[in-house]
């Protein structure tokens, strides 16, 4: 099984910096945002690839993946072991890429990585979002088994004044994952979807569960991304495609916490993250505070 990451994009919201290092390999603490995809999406069982769609303007994304025998080498002759191993481990994950030769949507880029999915399920991660337990996806993956490896997306309750910004599903509860007692719009809950509506009014909405960037997809979503029509902003989307699915498949939606990810799409976020994460992590929370308390705030 294998997992795309788009990671096309030029990265307009992080302008200046964007010009000349890709958005994603913008560090939270000392590693890179789509390292941490990468490892997210390969921890599901089964999963043996990440298939990351670029373009030819970020080549940097393919070499930060490659191996660096002379770096690792200058650093262990300078003592420092573990910082090698760790840019070894980094060259050695199993990551392959596909190439977007046109920013023509989020469903064209899922298309590029068609020769690769073999026509088996495969999982979609947005590369401006990563969950640090590595969790979201194995649920996910739990779901789509028991529901006869049907698609399954995540999906987390939105305010009712941010329903509109967002894709929305519909549908109704079917039960919880294992070990949780959810129903409703609750972390834990399974809803069989049946339609999703982009951006709706509050009043139009068929519930407020919004798609929050992970996605695990029926082969057949890649034969309906071949024929799918531009849709919103002319681009292919891949909802689209998703709601064609529906008339032929089942789809169900997993309910997640939202705080259980880590948001870096904008600059505000992913400085929230990397606080968070500086916070959460103990080899990094005594310096985070002594360098916050020479800040004036």
């Amino acid at each position: 099984m294998k997992a795309v990451i788009p990671a096309a994009g030029m990265g307009t919201r992080f302008l200046p910096a964007t010009k000349c290092s890709p958005k994603e390999l913008l560090p939270v603490l000392d590693k890179p945002v789509i390292q941490y995809v990468v490892e997210e999406a390969l921890e599901p069982e089964g999963v043996d690839e990440a298939v990351i769609i670029v373009s030819k303007e970020k080549p940097q994304i393919e070499h930060y993946f490659s191996p660096a025998p002379e770096l690792e080498d200058f650093l262990q002759s300078k003592g420092k072991d573990e910082l090698a191993k760790r840019v070894q481990e980094a060259g050695a994950l199993p990551v392959s890429f596909a190439n977007q030769d046109e920013p023509l949507g989020l469903g064209h880029a899922v298309l590029c990585a068609a020769d690769a999915i073999d026509n088996e399920p495969f999982f979609v991660l947005l590369g401006d979002y990563f969950v640090p337990s590595r969790q979201m996806c194995i649920d996910m993956l739990e779901v789509s088994r028991a529901h006869n490896n049907a698609s399954v997306i995540a999906v987390a309750p939105a305010p009712e004044d941010q329903v509109s910004r967002y894709g929305i599903v519909g549908g109704s509860c079917v039960g919880c994952l294992e070990g949780h007692d959810a129903s409703g719009e609750q972390p834990g809950a399974i809803w069989k979807v049946d339609t999703m509506v982009e951006k709706p009014k509050l009043e139009d909405a068929p519930s407020h569960l919004y798609i929050v960037g992970r996605y695990l997809l029926s082969p057949r979503v890649m034969e309906l991304l071949k024929t799918q029509t531009p849709g919103a902003g002319g681009e292919i989307q891949l909802t689209d495609a998703m709601l064609r699915l529906l008339d032929e498949e089942e789809m169900y939606a997993l309910v997640v916490d939202p705080k259980q990810g880590c948001d870096t799409g904008t600059p505000a976020a992913w400085a929230a993250t990397n606080a968070r994460m500086a916070l959460e992590h103990p080899d990094t929370k005594l310096a985070f505070y002594e360098e916050l308390g020479d800040v004036e705030l």
